[in-house]
């Protein structure tokens, strides 16, 4: 097992040295690119927003239920709420859920070209495939998904208002006092370090998935699943060496 992994962690060493080599004609990397952004941020906004409502909402409930009778001031909530969701909870979960969404996408398509012979006939004609085929679904990934987690964040701190203030646990003027006290722009930054590398991982592991697929159609389903649960445990390890690195 840990030398399957040490030969494809190399292989994906060696592979990203041929995804990022110069392209052969900037023009269909940048249409290719735009293209890319389209589908992952476009695509997924409606299930970024649905989850990121309901995940601050919850969390207003739960803290509002944990505070009740202690003394501790109410505008805590908020305060909560806001430094939860941008530490954790909006990079974290809002990539575990891109990577099941956008990850088994990339990497079904990509393997489908694989068996196709579609990658092969582009080799012969001299394309680059690696970096044709990857590189721009990649820097759509980088870009996009930050912009996915601060709408995450966003949506998930209004969620939490929506949820609580209306139905009495605790008041507008204190959730908003709590949004603003004590914040910190480190933790902004963490976040935005965090959807970074989280773009990065579930691109580019869906990516390798898909790209060195062999067989039918069974492999390219074991294929788009190994992507998602690869890629999950990828984000889970990085965003706890991101919390060690950025929060000692």
């Amino acid at each position: 097992m840990n030398i399957k992994f040490i030969e494809h962690f190399g292989k994906f060493l060696i592979w990203m040295k041929q995804v990022f080599s110069k392209p052969e004609k900037m023009s269909m990397y940048w249409r290719e690119t735009m293209r890319q952004m389209n589908d992952i941020g476009i695509g997924s906004l409606i299930i970024v927003v649905l989850i990121s409502t309901f995940m601050g909402a919850v969390m207003a409930v739960q803290i509002s239920y944990q505070l009740g009778g202690q003394f501790i001031p109410r505008y805590y909530v908020g305060y909560l709420v806001r430094d939860i969701t941008i530490i954790e909870l909006a990079p974290t979960i809002t990539c575990l859920v891109l990577a099941g969404k956008v990850g088994s996408n990339m990497a079904a398509e990509i393997g489908g070209m694989r068996q196709k012979e579609h990658i092969d006939a582009m080799e012969i004609m001299g394309v680059n495939t690696s970096a044709f085929l990857v590189m721009p679904k990649i820097l759509a990934a980088v870009l996009v998904v930050p912009v996915l987690v601060s709408l995450a964040a966003i949506v998930s701190i209004l969620g939490a208002y929506l949820a609580a203030v209306p139905t009495g646990l605790f008041t507008s003027a204190e959730y908003i006092e709590g949004i603003r006290v004590f914040l910190e722009p480190w933790n902004v930054f963490i976040m935005y370090v965090k959807a970074v590398v989280f773009g990065f991982i579930l691109a580019s592991i869906s990516c390798y998935q898909g790209y060195f697929v062999k067989g039918g159609s069974i492999e390219l389903g074991r294929a788009s699943t190994a992507a998602v649960v690869m890629s999950n445990i990828a984000i889970l390890i990085a965003d706890y060496l991101i919390a060690v690195l950025l929060t000692s």
